[in-house]
């Protein structure tokens, strides 16, 4: 591989990024030395552009696998509340069949779906975890259609959100039964930390053990530990109650289907300011995990292709320093 298709292939061209000379000079240096191969798959979570989709619209979600395969990409995790539009438009059953041709035709691997907005899992009321399974099942469906290995689920649930058992109680009925589902498919029914109780990863693993199913696991995010928000938010207030987020990563990676990659800046040496990725990545490499890991940028200094090339580099650079340990 020549200098210059490396370096566009990996993301790093850089001088629009602001990032620091090592980061660059070390993947160029290392760029044929396959010792240095990282012991990860690299994937795209589209909420990585979900601005470029909704806000500035220059980007036509159908369009995500050939993005992700101009940014050097192959493999995609897909977020449902990005096609809306779409299903509104011409429903599930259509927008299945037509992600799964267009990540074929640019040879891209469709690894996962992000549901988001069908229900809570963990409501107190059997009836909206009855109706929260039925809604996520659709979503099972299509990723068993599209190849994915698993559909990532949020577990918040109204109503029981403020007491532990409760949440526990129901957490297990509906968690378990849609994994049950799923089990026919071989699809995995995996939970994020995405706040509230399901940020506290000692509990989270606590609903996990006791519904013990090999396809119900965890995908732990290096972000998003926040447990308690002012007011009780759920989303945007500040947190005033947050998870230790490398104790978390640590108790969900016995667990994890996958792994996201949390970035929100990045200093001047080309680390990540609040997280420390090489502890990060230690964690995960001990706990024997070798599948993808999912780039979600979530900064605003940065643009957002920008901030995937940033994130991508600190993985590799990273990754490579990991293996010369």
């Amino acid at each position: 591989m020549n200098r210059r298709l490396f370096i566009k292939n990996t993301g790093m061209a850089g001088a629009a990024l602001g990032m620091a000379d090592p980061i660059l000079s070390w993947l160029m240096e290392n760029e044929n030395n396959t010792a240095l191969k990282p012991f990860f798959k690299l994937s795209l979570a589209q909420w990585s552009v979900h601005k470029a989709i909704l806000e500035t619209k220059t980007l036509p979600a159908l369009d995500f696998a050939k993005k992700a395969r101009e940014l050097g990409f192959e493999a995609v995790e897909y977020v449902t509340q990005l096609y809306n539009k779409e299903i509104e438009k011409d429903g599930i059953d259509k927008l299945i069949p037509e992600l799964k041709k267009r990540s074929h035709d640019q040879g891209v691997k469709n690894v996962l779906i992000m549901v988001d907005g069908e229900g809570e899992l963990a409501a107190l009321e059997k009836a909206e975890r009855d109706d929260a399974i039925a809604r996520h099942s659709k979503w099972v469906d299509a990723a068993a259609e599209m190849g994915c290995h698993s559909i990532r689920v949020n577990l918040f649930g109204k109503g029981a959100e403020n007491d532990f058992a409760k949440w526990k109680e129901t957490s297990v009925d509906g968690l378990g039964r849609l994994t049950e589902y799923a089990q026919k498919s071989q699809i995995n029914v995996i939970v994020e930390n995405h706040g509230g109780l399901s940020s506290d990863a000692e509990k989270l693993t606590d609903v996990i053990k006791t519904i013990n199913l090999k396809n119900c696991g965890t995908l732990p995010d290096f972000g998003n530990f926040c447990v308690k928000r002012e007011g009780g938010e759920r989303w945007g207030a500040p947190c005033i109650d947050e998870y230790d987020k490398y104790k978390g990563v640590l108790e969900l990676m016995p667990f994890a289907h996958g792994v996201s990659a949390k970035t929100y800046d990045f200093g001047a040496n080309g680390n990540e300011t609040t997280i420390d990725y090489k502890k990060m990545l230690k964690i995960v490499k001990e706990a024997g995990y070798n599948g993808h890991i999912g780039i979600e940028y979530e900064g605003s200094r940065l643009s957002e292709e920008d901030g995937i090339k940033a994130t991508k580099a600190l993985l590799l650079k990273v990754a490579g320093e990991i293996n010369n340990k």
